[in-house]
This record gives C-alpha cells, sequence and structure tokens, in this order.
C-alpha cells in the first residue's frame, strides 16, 4: 500500500513537473543566428526542394560545413567570411559530381562529408572560439 502511493505521488510530480517544463519551452519565429547573424541564406531552390529529394538538400548541406571546417582550419581564420561563405561552391560540388547520382550514392556522399567536418571541427572550433564566432 506504501508503495502504490509513493508511486502515485511521484508520477504526480514528475507530471507536473513535466507540464511545467513544456510551458517553458516557447517556440520562436526569429531564426537569426547567435554567430555571424549575416550568414548567407540557402539557395531559395534549396529551401524549396520537393520532400521526396530532402536527401540531396542534405548532402549540399554537408558539402557546405565541410567546406566551411576545411577552409577554417587551411586559413586559420574563423571571420564570418571564411566560416560562412556563399553557397556558390558546395552546389557547383554537388552539381559538378553528384546531381545524377542515385539514391544511395547521394546517402554515401553525404555520411562522408559528414564525416570529414566533424573531424576537421576538432581543429576549427578552438580557431572559432578564439575569434568568437562559435
Amino acid at each position: 500500500m506504501i508503495q502504490a502511493v509513493t508511486v502515485a505521488g511521484l508520477l504526480v510530480v514528475f507530471g507536473a513537473t513535466a507540464g511545467v517544463a513544456e510551458r517553458n519551452l516557447i517556440p520562436t519565429l526569429d531564426n537569426r543566428p547567435d554567430v555571424c547573424p549575416d550568414q548567407p541564406p540557402e539557395p531559395e531552390w534549396m529551401q524549396n526542394i520537393d520532400v521526396r529529394e530532402s536527401y540531396k538538400r542534405l548532402l549540399i548541406q554537408q558539402i557546405y560545413r565541410a567546406q566551411s571546417m576545411e577552409r577554417v582550419v587551411d586559413s586559420q581564420n574563423c571571420d564570418c567570411p571564411a566560416r560562412y561563405p556563399t553557397w556558390e561552391d558546395a552546389v557547383r560540388v554537388y552539381t559538378e559530381r553528384y546531381v545524377s547520382s542515385e539514391y544511395w550514392d547521394v546517402i554515401e556522399a553525404t555520411s562522408a562529408y559528414r564525416r570529414q567536418a566533424n573531424e576537421l571541427r576538432r581543429a576549427a572550433m578552438p580557431i572559432c572560439e578564439a575569434t568568437g564566432n562559435w
């Protein structure tokens, strides 16, 4: 009997806590980034890509991310134009190498670019933290 009351009490406390926490999560429509607020936006065609082809958008985003981290590490510079360049180079790489690729080839390439970006991230992070752009 005591166990049942204890469990019921804990459920009430956890339920109330979850409700309070949920109410504190207020979504905002402000998409301004904290770092480098003038980041170039993705090309509009990428934002409007058909849902069935969203895997292509993800590949371009990972190419962009890997290029960004590589540029920071190579130049030892993390100013906003180095960290957030235009999307042209990433789109060009996608167009030249992957535009006619099969689904699984795009998925594999996305994973490869993600791994590359994650490896470079370790070296880029202290450079960007030093300039306040992390």
